[in-house]
């Protein structure tokens, strides 16, 4: 009878006495996650999850990324097989406003020149020795676009998954900590103090013109990159319902109860990739670098053009408004405006930098498309 009691008190102990060296780190990077989300209020609706979701998974013996586990059958319902991130890109699609990227289309330019960084670090990528697919998993990082980067890693590099996706939210939840000291260096206090109000349009898109748009898009865009049409195409259904006023109760769902449930699930199933031995290792910390990298590329990239567009107008672009040209909407559209306040409070560069956002969030789904399609062609997908 006593040795079935401390047997029984043993059991107790057993989750401590399983820990490895590495689940206490990852639960303290949960940890970490949380204070970020909740004292910090650094993108909350991300972390929070995430980290809770990291905390869960370190904890040894409870089984919950083991078949029918409560974790693994989230992540398996909508990880595994692209679900989430396209049900997550149906609901940026109804919150999207393209209005001043349709009323201002040079600013789209922002948007492409803001994905060069994915390409500079795929080129980082394959030089320090991952094949081809694991490389574009690894650049699409840089776009700041979580539900891209998750459908991309998940569907030609799952074994780069969680890096993947823990980098891109990671990142992309960090935009306000990590662009503003580069839009720093690569401005002068003179270039940051542009006011941008007078460009205002004075030739607001038509309705016709805003239903028209997402339609066009994505004829085209899915004839010239047609192995990135999922992404496109349940982006351009959400801001269709959206413009379109004829199903508004599905529009209203897609960006509030769905992409809301769907957050939810997918940042706990982010934080359950996050078992430390899975994890840290070297590949995972390469990945969680090249990604740094890539984001800081494609904000230089931006701000750099920005700076071009600023001569090319005899400068009345406020070259800040380049940094907006990832695709973390309206994240980086904020960080924008917030900067440009802090040298002159005068400034408005809110609207120009939506424009130049909504401008990334396109430019990264068909970044991605065109190398996926360009690797269809190789050979390299079958």
């Amino acid at each position: 009878m006593f040795e079935a009691i401390m047997n029984g008190l043993g059991g107790l102990t057993a989750g401590v006495a399983n820990l490895h060296w590495s689940n206490p780190v990852m639960i303290a990077i949960g940890c970490l996650f949380l204070f970020l989300g909740i004292k910090k209020d650094v993108e909350p609706l991300l972390l929070v999850p995430i980290g809770f979701g990291a905390i869960l998974t370190n904890i040894p013996l409870a089984g919950l990324m083991e078949e029918h586990g409560f974790l693994r059958v989230i992540y398996d319902m909508g990880v595994s097989n692209e679900l989430f991130p396209l049900l997550i890109f149906i609901g940026i699609g109804a919150m999207t406003d393209f209005s001043p990227l349709l009323e201002n289309p040079k600013i789209f330019l922002l948007g492409a020149a803001g994905q060069f960084g994915i390409f500079l670090t795929i080129g980082l990528a394959l030089l320090c020795g991952f094949n081809q697919l694991d490389a574009v998993a690894i650049g699409v990082i840089g776009a700041c676009d979580g539900p891209t980067a998750i459908y991309v890693s998940s569907k030609y590099a799952p074994h780069l998954l969680g890096a993947v996706s823990v980098a891109a939210y990671s990142y992309m939840s960090l935009v306000p900590i990590l662009q503003p000291p580069l839009m720093k260096m690569m401005t002068t206090e003179k270039e940051r103090q542009i006011n941008m109000s007078e460009l205002s349009t004075t030739t607001p898109a038509s309705k016709t013109t805003k239903i028209v748009f997402p339609i066009v898009v994505t004829i085209f865009g899915g004839l010239i990159a047609p192995m990135g049409l999922p992404l496109l195409a349940t982006i351009m259904l959400g801001n269709l319902m959206k413009e379109s006023g004829a199903v508004s109760r599905l529009a209203k769902a897609s960006e509030n109860e769905i992409a809301n449930v769907v957050t939810l699930f997918l940042g706990i199933s982010i934080g359950a990739t996050m078992e430390g031995r899975a994890f840290l290792k070297a590949d995972t910390l390469m990945v969680l670098a090249f990604g740094f990298v890539a984001i800081c590329l494609d904000t230089i990239c931006g701000v750099g053009f920005g700076k071009l567009m600023n001569i090319a107008t005899g400068g009345k672009i406020n070259p800040l408004i380049g940094a907006a040209g990832i695709s973390a909407y309206p994240m980086a559209a904020r960080v924008v405006q917030k900067e440009g306040l802090k040298y002159n409070r005068f400034n408005f560069l809110l609207m120009h930098a939506v424009g130049a956002n909504t401008g990334g969030q396109v430019g990264s789904v068909m970044a991605a498309a065109i190398m996926l399609s360009v690797l269809k062609g190789m050979g390299v997908i079958p």
